[in-house]
């Protein structure tokens, strides 16, 4: 199990840290997705430990002469380590004493068994101890099993008492490529989602986005929970129909499923851009509800990237606080279909380095219709020429990764005796306009065109009212 932390320096600690606490008569073990993730062979991140036989003060005691730590989560009895992924904690009972995720109270109890420290966990898989002093698997709840058969099922009938559970099945689904116990469904069918902070939703969405191996699993699950109800903007594309020569895979959802499938198999390991580009993806037909129309016995959603960016902003706004987000998000929800129009009209500079404008990041649009595109199976196996085009041609105008550069600025509207004012907008915005059009592509050529422009302009005094003699 150890041999799976990479880390050197993480494994010397955690050998000094388990020899002193086996010298003081504590028991330690990992538990939870650092024995789940090291059992199926993957490098463990994240440990959590928990210390049978060692009441609080001792262990804070013993832990704070070996390491640096963080007492944040004194009241649920766990210990952080600064400077390493460690979290340190005693066995304790959790008591529903409020509504939500965060209505418990806490009791620390260092003799309590292992069968009972177990129960108060949420899946079995979750469940599994590792004994840091004999080093064997222990498996109160039956998790051994579950992890062999990728199979999700709660510990307890005491699942129920955190809501955020049901969301937190949606992530682990998605990326371990697990499949649901029917009890846990139909458990998850029961449980009330009215008091989940927005947070904490946007948390279990941000690693389905960024770590899900299969997305469509978690997502799909919000269907047969009937969690989908939480998310309108989702659940109105159950059923919303497309051509189905365009469209094989069936209505609007099944497409957005296949979509997010695709996106994760193309991810570039970057948090943020795969969290902007994620977030696209699972938005990007939000708009269809709206648009989807029959014409001549045809299904068509004219205008539906545009119609997409209201339903998408309501939905960002309603789960983060991140502004930024939503705002690089949202145009590229609004042009998602944009390379492909301009490859098939072979659209000129003009409108590329307009695109980009818009979008700020060429790269980032062409990922998403990239997975727009491979979401379409079979079509989608189809080599995505579009996408290929419109980085080349972003790439040779330097604007693949950020919008173009205004090469005429106020300081040089100064230089030449223009006195700052309100025309300052109207003077830059033409030439900034004059350089998307690609009258000049650099600064000197830009100074020439700008001192053109001012001698015509003299005769136009409301432009430049405040010239300097």
């Amino acid at each position: 199990m150890l041999n799976h932390i990479q880390d050197p320096q993480l494994r010397a600690v955690i050998d000094s840290l388990v020899a002193l606490l086996l010298a003081q008569g504590g028991r330690p073990y990992l538990v939870g997705g650092c024995v789940r993730d090291g059992l199926w062979g993957q490098a463990i991140k994240d440990l959590d430990i928990e210390v049978f036989g060692l009441d609080w003060a001792s262990l804070t005691q013993l832990v704070a002469g070996l390491l640096d730590v963080d007492l944040v989560g004194k009241s649920f009895g766990i210990l952080k380590v600064k400077g390493y992924p460690i979290d340190i904690s005693i066995p304790r009972r959790e008591r529903k004493s409020g509504v939500g995720h965060r209505g418990f109270e806490v009791d620390s109890d260092p003799n309590m068994s292992l069968e009972e420290a177990a129960l108060r966990r949420d899946f079995t898989i979750n469940a599994l101890y590792f004994d840091l002093e004999n080093q064997t698997v222990l498996n109160p709840v039956g998790g051994l099993a579950d992890l062999n058969a990728r199979q999700l099922r709660h510990v307890s009938h005491r699942f129920c008492e955190d809501p955020l559970r049901v969301l937190r099945g949606m992530q682990l689904l998605a990326r371990f490529r697990l499949t649901c116990h029917p009890d846990t469904l139909a458990l998850c069918r029961q449980i009330d989602w009215t008091h989940l902070t927005a947070e904490r939703i946007f948390e279990e969405f941000r690693k389905l986005i960024l770590q899900g191996l299969e997305p469509s699993r978690g997502l799909q699950f919000l269907v047969d929970t009937g969690w989908i109800a939480l998310f309108p903007e989702f659940q109105r594309l159950i059923g919303c129909p497309q051509n189905e020569e365009l469209h094989p895979e069936g209505d609007v959802w099944n497409h957005t499923l296949s979509v997010m499938d695709a996106f994760a198999s193309a991810r570039m390991g970057d948090p943020w851009e795969d969290l902007v580009v994620g977030w696209a993806c699972l938005c990007h037909d939000l708009g269809k509800p709206q648009a989807t129309k029959e014409v001549s016995g045809t299904w068509r959603a004219p205008n539906h990237g545009q119609k997409g960016v209201e339903p998408t902003q309501t939905l960002l706004a309603r789960l983060t606080r991140q502004t930024e987000l939503i705002e690089q998000v949202t145009p590229l929800v609004a042009n998602h279909l944009v390379p492909f129009y301009y490859f098939k009209e072979q659209a000129p500079d003009s409108a590329i380095r307009r695109l980009a404008m818009e979008v700020k990041r060429i790269d980032r649009l062409v990922r998403v219709a990239q997975a727009d595109h491979a979401g379409r199976p079979p079509i989608g196996q189809q080599p995505f020429a579009a996408g290929t085009w419109l980085l080349e041609r972003a790439r040779a105008l330097g604007v693949e990764n950020q919008p173009p550069q205004s090469l005429i600025m106020g300081r040089h509207l100064i230089e030449r005796g223009i006195k700052p004012g309100p025309h300052f907008k109207t003077v830059l915005a033409h030439c900034l306009e004059a350089q998307l059009e690609g009258a000049f592509a650099d600064t000197a050529s830009g100074l020439v065109y700008l001192d053109q422009w001012l001698a015509q302009a003299t005769h136009h005094p409301a432009d430049l009212s405040d010239r300097g003699s």
